[in-house]
């Protein structure tokens, strides 16, 4: 008596693997973070992200340029502000001139059609490096998400198509709606990181940006009491379910790899896309490994991302997109 079926049979050769493969990436899955800083020819390798740059807005141009001729049409930009400008309340995040309203403009001067997204949190201005302004020792919610509002309708005047708020705060996401409506940005998304733990694979993220929270007496020294406990599950369904009720257009779990349960849970629980951030931490891991010789570079960053995406994922912000879709093509 034989088997009636065979699974092997569908696994014999490339050709009917890929004929009747479940997941396939494309570079429509992929939103591309960029760090953007002060100055002219600037190409700055981060030290914790091998192969991985902050660029000043001349060399910011040619990037986005190259991008979009592989096929990479979604950006999500970051600032790297100089210390100077930095205070408790992010004042220069709403200077219509500031480092992030250049880097929109000059990236939709370049290239009209790439969709910006832009980071909307207070660290990256913040003298503390946390998301929220800090009083007496205390991230203060709605002081903060009124900062956040306003944060968010400078970057749709600079010409942002989404805000991707990234802090965590209680109601911010009404907040911005709300902002963007009054001022006529009815068209401008909102990209909620709505289930971010508070994870130790980001890192090098905050070396790139300089806005790791200070060690300084009577300021918070992590970033627990708002972003999530890693413990929690049913939290991250509340979350979400809650940014959407305020007017979320596309949800986010992050970090990616150590949540893809989350991601399930989401994704079979709402009904707008689903975003991953594969965090600087998982990329620096492979980048090592991957320099011992202990890891193929290639093939585990292509599981990876395939995982993802086969968790859920309709979007997924990587380090790595520039690779694989070089890879792929």
């Amino acid at each position: 008596m034989y088997p009636l079926r065979r699974n092997r049979r569908l696994r014999t050769s490339e050709a009917i693997r890929g004929l009747v493969r479940e997941t396939i990436i494309t570079p429509n899955d992929f939103l591309v973070p960029l760090f953007v800083v002060e100055g002219k020819g600037v190409k700055a390798e981060i030290a914790s992200m091998p192969s991985y740059f902050r660029y000043s807005l001349d060399l910011l141009e040619q990037e986005v340029k190259e991008l979009w001729n592989l096929g990479l049409k979604s950006v999500l930009l970051f600032v790297k502000v100089p210390d100077n400008l930095k205070d408790n309340q992010g004042k220069e995040a709403l200077n219509p001139d500031g480092l992030m309203q250049r880097a929109i403009k000059t990236v939709k001067n370049v290239c009209p059609e790439m969709l910006v997204m832009t980071d909307v949190a207070l660290d990256p201005y913040s003298v503390y490096g946390h998301d929220g302004i800090i009083e007496n020792g205390v991230i203060v919610n709605d002081i903060t998400i009124d900062f956040l509002a306003e944060m968010s309708v400078s970057h749709a005047q600079a010409g942002a198509n989404f805000v991707a708020p990234s802090d965590m705060m209680d109601g911010r996401i009404l907040s911005i709606r709300e902002a963007l409506e009054d001022e006529g940005f009815t068209d401008t998304g909102i990209m909620s990181y709505s289930a971010k733990y508070a994870s130790a694979f980001y890192g090098p993220f905050r070396d790139a940006l300089d806005s790791a929270p200070v060690d300084m007496v009577n300021i918070p020294k992590d970033k627990k009491t708002y972003q999530m406990d890693p413990s929690n599950r049913f939290e991250a369904i509340r979350e979400t379910e809650m940014d959407i009720d305020e007017g979320a257009d596309i949800v986010m779990v992050k970090p990616g790899l150590c949540y893809l349960d989350i991601v399930r849970e989401i994704k079979n629980e709402v009904d707008v896309p689903v975003a991953v951030y594969q965090v600087s931490g998982e990329y620096a891991m492979l980048k090592a490994a991957a320099e011992k010789g202990w890891l193929d570079h290639d093939a585990v960053m292509m599981e990876q991302v395939t995982a993802i995406k086969r968790a859920g994922a309709d979007i997924i912000a990587s380090y790595f997109a520039k690779d694989i879709v070089k890879l792929i093509s």
